[in-house]
């Protein structure tokens, strides 16, 4: 079994993901093999917090170009998270 570290690498800290945080809503890069009844089992244990309900989505990798090299940047999935109205706040800092 994997631990809760293993599922949730970082927070996302953007402008819409710090307003999102007013309705209780967290942005999290997690792995590409978690589901999410694991993204919400991880989060509870990590912080201490209800979890009410979980959205995944898989972000696609954006091209890059270094002089005549190109590429893509990796793929990777991002999970919102939404909390109970009675749970506390996470603290986020980055």
């Amino acid at each position: 079994m994997r631990s809760p570290r293993d599922i949730i690498i970082k927070p996302i800290v953007t402008e819409k993901s710090i307003g999102q945080m007013e309705d209780k809503k967290y942005s999290f890069v997690v792995n590409k093999k978690a589901n999410k009844v694991a993204i919400k089992k991880a989060v509870e244990d990590i912080f201490d917090v209800r979890v009410k309900s979980v959205n995944t989505m898989l972000v696609k990798g954006k091209p890059r170009r270094v002089g005549m090299h190109r590429g893509y940047r990796p793929d990777w999935k991002k999970a919102i998270v939404t909390l109970h109205e009675e749970s506390k706040p996470i603290e986020i800092y980055e």
